[in-house]
C-alpha cells in the first residue's frame, strides 16, 4: 500500500497537485488547515479546507485528516486561548465549519509501526493524564492502541490538548500532541523508540524532509510545503519524499 503524508497546509492548495498527480492508496493530512503563513485570505483558507473535506467525502480511497494546533483553537468548545495565528475576524466561520465536519477529523492515526499526529505523542503527556485521573491507565505501546487512546481523549475531553508547559514555543516534555516540538518529543518517547514505533509529525517547519536523519531518530518532521514543497511517501517498506510539481 502506498501512503502519502502531507504536511501543514495553512490554507495552501498545493495538496491538489499531490493528490491528483501521485498514485496513492491512502492520503494523510497532518493538520493545520488554517492560520496562513502566506498571503491567503481567511475566506480562501476556509474554501481550501472545504475542498479538502469534499475531496475526502468523494474519494473511494482513505483520506485521513488530522487536527493541528491552528485548527484546535477554532473548535467551539476551545476558542481563543492566546495561541498564535488566531483570526478573530473569521473565527466564527471556521468554528461553524469545523463543528459541522468534525466527524471527518481525528487527532492521531496509526498504520504498521507508524504513529501520525500533528506534533507527536509524548509519554510524559500520557503519564500526566493518568496522574491527574483524566484516564485510568496508559495504553499498551502499540501504534494502534496509542492512536485509539489519543482519539478517545479528543472525543471526550478536547481541552486536554491545549498548550501547556513553561516554554513559549512548546519545547517541553509533557507538551500535548498538537504542540510538542521534535527535540522534546525525541526525549519524551524513549519507550516508543525501543518498541520500534516511528512517529510522523508536522507543526515545526523544516527546510526539507531529511529522510536519513528522520529514519535514524525515528521521527519524521514533514512541515515542508512552505519551504521545499516536499511531502512524505511510504510504500510499506521504506520512506521516500517527493516535491510538488507546479
Amino acid at each position: 500500500m502506498k501512503r502519502i503524508i502531507i504536511g501543514d497546509t495553512h490554507g495552501r492548495s498545493f495538496w491538489k497537485l499531490i493528490a491528483n498527480t501521485e498514485e496513492w492508496d491512502e492520503l494523510i493530512f497532518i493538520g493545520d488547515y488554517f492560520d496562513t503563513h502566506d498571503d491567503i485570505s481567511g475566506l480562501e483558507q476556509l474554501h481550501n479546507f472545504n475542498e479538502i473535506i469534499n475531496f475526502k467525502k468523494a474519494s473511494d480511497k482513505p483520506v485521513i485528516l488530522l487536527i493541528g494546533n491552528h485548527d484546535h483553537h477554532y473548535f467551539p468548545e476551545i476558542g481563543y486561548t492566546g495561541t498564535s495565528g488566531y483570526q478573530s475576524g473569521i473565527a466564527k466561520n471556521f468554528e461553524a465549519t469545523l463543528q459541522r465536519e468534525r466527524e471527518h477529523l481525528q487527532m492521531a492515526y496509526a498504520f504498521d509501526n507508524v504513529l501520525c499526529s500533528h506534533a507527536g505523542v509524548g509519554e510524559a503527556w500520557m503519564e500526566r493524564l493518568v496522574k491527574y485521573k483524566i484516564v485510568e491507565k496508559l495504553p499498551n505501546f502499540t501504534t494502534k492502541e496509542i492512536a485509539e487512546f489519543v482519539n478517545e481523549i479528543w472525543y471526550n475531553k478536547p481541552r486536554v490538548f491545549e498548550f501547556t508547559g513553561n516554554d513559549s514555543t512548546g519545547d517541553d516534555m509533557g507538551q500535548t500532541p498538537i504542540w510538542i516540538r521534535p527535540r522534546s518529543l525525541y526525549k519524551d518517547s524513549r519507550t516508543m523508540n525501543k518498541e520500534g514505533i516511528i512517529q510522523i509529525v508536522g507543526h515545526t517547519q523544516v527546510k526539507a524532509i531529511d529522510i536519513e536523519a528522520c529514519t535514524k531518530i525515528g521521527i519524521f518532521t514533514i512541515d515542508a510545503l512552505g519551504t521545499s514543497g516536499e511531502y512524505l511517501i511510504y510504500d510499506g517498506e521504506k520512506f521516500t519524499k517527493n516535491t510538488i510539481k507546479n
